[in-house]
């Protein structure tokens, strides 16, 4: 059986390499042996043990140095370079398929170098085309403390969610600092949520984020996010004390089971659309190609042959004009009609009426 694989991604700081941690110590606690793969090229320790790490592969300073890059182009190009091998990394997965029982994956803090990129997405469908893939969104619960904050999380995670296409956890991290039950609140009761923009507004009378277009954003943001909200497995954790990862292992289980019953065939209707789209583009190229060199594609043949009549049919046309008979048969004539000869000298082997049988 394909192991289950949980891609952890989040913003710089919301403790997103501290979780893998936690979760890789959890899983071995609990014998579930997990796979672990780093594809963060710009990360200088890592603090736990990685079976595939992207930097013992590609180098990011050199990335930075070769191609004139920043860090983010860097990061975007290392991925780039990841991306070219991941059938193998796969294979290597699947080899230990047997031995492990879950796959966990450490994405960049920066989010937009991974989900919004070409290599990300390949990456993505090639980990959810062949193993049950989860998402888990890790969010800075002590900096969804402000409505706003809160909302543009909120954001990031319904775009994730609609860009990947898999089944999403929403994680709110460091527990330990701050309660995420208010950030529960929000998302199941909408009066809290205006409760709390207006008192917000009141503390700061300066920006006046609770009135005037600012406040009525954020408004139409939690009101659209409200059916976002119904979708989503939300689980409080903290990565410094290992509290809550029961409760996210869980989390993972439902959404395994949902990715078997309903995104599984989503996926698979996918790929038979770019089976399809790409099939239909092969046979638009090779009629371009056909036509610049002077032939008839299958189609065309088609068409002249429906066009063209058949010499018999032609005969048999003419045959009935002349002769006006429906059936197609003719009468034949009381005399014998008179031959001509090709060797009219040798004519020793004829029989005709005269002849003795």
């Amino acid at each position: 059986m394909a192991p289950p694989t949980i891609i952890c991604i989040g913003m710089a700081g919301s403790g997103k390499t501290t979780f893998m941690q936690r979760l890789n110590s959890h899983l071995h606690t609990k014998k579930n042996v997990p796979y672990v793969i780093n594809l963060d090229p710009a990360v200088l320790n890592v603090p736990f043990g990685c079976n595939i790490d992207i930097r013992d592969s590609i180098k990011y300073k050199k990335v930075m140095e070769n191609y004139n890059l920043g860090p983010n182009g860097a990061i975007v190009t290392s991925l780039n370079l990841f991306s070219t091998k991941i059938d193998q990394v796969i294979g290597l997965v699947e080899k230990k398929k047997d031995k492990v029982d879950y796959c966990i994956i450490d994405t960049p803090g920066q989010i937009e170098c991974f989900i919004w990129s070409a290599s990300g997405s390949i990456i993505t469908e090639a980990l959810a085309s062949t193993f049950p893939t989860v998402i888990a969104y890790i969010i800075d619960t002590p900096r969804c403390s402000s409505p706003t904050t809160f909302i543009s999380n909120m954001l990031y995670a319904c775009s994730i969610l609609y860009k990947t296409k898999l089944p999403m956890i929403v994680v709110f991290n460091k527990t330990d600092v701050r309660d995420a039950e208010f950030a529960k609140e929000w998302m199941t009761d909408f009066e809290s949520f205006q409760e709390a923009l207006k008192s917000n507004a009141e503390l700061n009378d300066e920006t006046s984020n609770g009135s005037g277009y600012m406040g009525s954003l954020v408004n139409s943001m939690s009101l659209m996010l409200e059916e976002f909200y119904s979708t989503l497995d939300v689980v409080s954790c903290s990565a410094y004390t290992g509290a809550g990862f029961d409760d996210f292992m869980k989390a993972v289980d439902n959404k395994v089971d949902e990715y078997n019953e309903f995104y599984l065939k989503e996926r698979e209707r996918i790929i038979e659309q770019k089976k399809e789209a790409e099939a239909k583009k092969k046979e638009k190229n090779l009629t371009h190609l056909m036509k610049d060199l002077g032939l008839k594609t299958k189609k065309e043949k088609k068409s002249d042959s429906d066009d063209v009549d058949v010499l018999s049919d032609l005969s048999s046309e003419e045959e009935e004009e002349d002769d006006g008979y429906e059936d197609g048969l003719v009468e034949p004539d009381d005399e014998e009609p008179e031959r001509e000869y090709t060797f009219p000298e040798d004519r020793n082997g004829e029989i005709n009426a005269n002849t003795n049988c």
